[in-house]
C-alpha cells in the first residue's frame, strides 16, 4: 500500500519565547485552527509544548493548507509522515515522502535528529544511511549539503519518527484572542482593513465601527464596509461590526462648527462615540488607519487635539508606514480591490477645502460648547446596528443595537 503524508507538523515561532503562560498561547491557537478547520470532520489536532500536529485521517492535505496559511500565530509548517523507531521502516517512510513530491531533476539532503537518545544510530549515520537508500530507491536525483531543493527532515522522538520534506510558511504573530480586544474604526478607505489584519496579526480581537450618514452616503459605501469585514474574517474567524447612524451629528458640526475645525470636530465625535460602543464591548483600546502626517487630521497636532476626548489606548499600526507601503499589504490581503470602489465615506464627503493641520484646543473645545453634541452622541450610540460575520459558516446576522 502506497504511504501518505498522514498529519500536518505546525511550528509557533514567537509563542516559543513565551514562558509559563505559553499553554494559553498554545490553547487559543488550537481553538482558532479548529474553528477554521470545521469543513474537515476527521482532523484531529494533538499539542505539545513545542508543537502541534494535526491528524489528517484520510481528509485532503491541499485545502486544509491554504487555511492554515491566514492562521496567526503559526510560523511555519509541514506535511509530515509518522513512523516507529526502526531503521527499515524510518529509511521507507523518508522514500516515501520523497515520492510524493516532484523530485526529479532535484537535489537533496537529509537533516535526520535524535531527540531519543535511546535510538541506537548517531544522527549522522541516520543521514548516511537514509540518504543512500533514496538515492539507491529512485532515479534523477541528486545528493546537496549545502542549497538543496529538497531537505528530508528526520526527527527520532520518544513516541515514533516524523519525516517532512516542505516548509510552508504561516502568517506569524499571535493567535487571534490572546491580547485581548479592541474597537477598529473602519471607514471604507484603503488604511483601516491594513490595520486591522496588523492588529489581529498581534493577537487582539477585533470588533469594527463604522459610521454611515445617508442618504450622504449610499447602502453602497455599507456594503462595501460590510465586505471589507468580510475579508477580514478570513484572518479573524467570527467578527462584529457595529454601524452609527453619523446624519445628524455630521450635520450639525458641519452647520456649527467653522469650515476649517470641522473635520477636528467630527474626529473627536467618532472617536468619543467609539470609546463609548469600547465600554459596552468591553474592549480595551481602540485601533486606526492613521499613518503620520498623510492626511490634515493626521498630523501631530491633530492627533493630539483629537486624541484628547479620551484616555484609552488608541493603537495605529500604519503609523510610520507610506502610501505605497499600505497598498502593497490591502493587496496582499486582498482588501485593496474593495477599498478602492468609488461609494463615498462620511469622511469625504464632508472634508474642508482647506482643514487646519495645526488646530488649537481652545478654538475646538469652545466651538463644541456651543453646539452642545452630547445628546447626538447619545442618541448615535443607542441606535447603533451591530453585525456579526462569521468566516467558516458565510453567515451574516444583523440586530439592532449593540449586545
Amino acid at each position: 500500500m502506497e504511504m501518505k503524508y498522514d498529519r500536518i507538523l505546525i511550528r509557533y515561532g514567537e509563542m516559543t519565547t513565551k514562558g509559563k503562560n505559553r499553554n494559553v498561547f498554545v490553547r487559543r491557537l488550537k481553538q482558532n485552527i479548529a474553528r477554521k478547520l470545521q469543513a474537515f470532520p476527521r482532523i484531529q489536532i494533538e499539542y505539545m509544548r513545542d508543537r502541534m500536529y494535526i491528524l489528517l485521517n484520510g481528509e485532503p492535505h491541499e485545502p486544509i493548507i491554504d487555511k492554515l496559511k491566514t492562521v496567526f500565530g503559526i510560523h511555519s509548517f509541514s506535511l509530515a509522515m509518522k513512523c516507529e523507531n526502526d531503521l527499515a521502516a524510518i529509511k521507507e517512510t523518508a522514500l516515501a515522502a520523497i515520492r510524493q513530491l516532484p523530485y526529479k531533476g532535484k537535489t537533496f539532503k537529509v537533516s535526520a535528529r535524535r531527540v531519543n537518545k535511546q535510538f541506537p544510530y548517531r544522527s549522522d549515520e541516520l543521514n548516511h544511511e537514509i540518504g543512500a537508500h533514496i538515492l539507491r530507491q529512485t532515479d534523477d536525483l541528486t545528493v546537496n549539503v549545502r542549497e538543496p531543493d529538497i531537505d528530508v527532515r528526520v526527527e527520532v522522538r520518544q513516541d515514533g519518527t516524523y519525516v517532512t520534506c516542505r516548509d510552508i510558511f504561516g502568517a506569524g504573530g499571535l493567535p487571534v484572542g490572546t491580547s485581548g480586544k479592541a474597537m477598529l474604526m473602519l471607514s471604507g478607505g484603503i488604511d483601516s482593513p491594513v490595520a486591522g489584519y496588523l492588529a489581529m496579526k498581534r493577537g487582539l480581537e477585533i470588533e469594527a465601527v463604522h459610521f454611515f450618514s445617508p442618504p450622504f452616503t449610499s447602502e453602497r459605501a455599507k456594503q462595501k464596509v460590510i465586505d471589507l469585514v468580510r475579508k477580514l474574517t478570513t484572518y479573524g474567524g467570527k467578527m462584529k461590526l457595529h454601524i452609527v447612524p453619523f446624519t445628524e451629528v455630521q450635520q450639525a458640526i458641519y452647520q456649527g462648527v467653522p469650515n476649517e475645525y470641522s473635520l477636528i470636530s467630527t474626529r473627536r465625535a467618532m472617536l468619543t462615540i467609539t470609546d463609548a460602543l469600547r465600554r459596552r464591548q468591553r474592549a480595551l483600546a481602540i485601533v486606526t488607519g492613521e499613518s503620520l502626517g498623510q492626511v490634515a487630521s493626521q498630523t501631530l497636532e491633530s492627533m493630539h487635539v483629537i486624541n484628547e476626548v479620551t484616555n484609552t489606548p488608541i493603537l495605529r499600526p500604519l503609523i510610520s508606514m507610506d502610501k505605497m507601503e499600505i497598498i502593497e499589504m490591502a493587496k496582499h490581503i486582498d482588501t485593496h480591490d474593495i477599498s478602492i470602489l468609488p461609494y463615498e465615506d462620511c469622511c469625504t464627503i464632508f472634508t474642508p477645502r482647506a482643514p487646519k493641520t495645526k488646530p488649537k484646543k481652545e478654538k475646538v473645545l469652545h466651538y463644541e460648547r456651543e453646539l452642545d453634541l452630547a445628546p447626538l452622541l447619545e442618541k448615535a450610540i443607542n441606535e447603533t446596528e451591530t453585525m456579526v460575520m462569521d468566516e467558516e459558516t458565510g453567515r451574516t446576522d444583523e440586530f439592532a443595537g449593540l449586545f
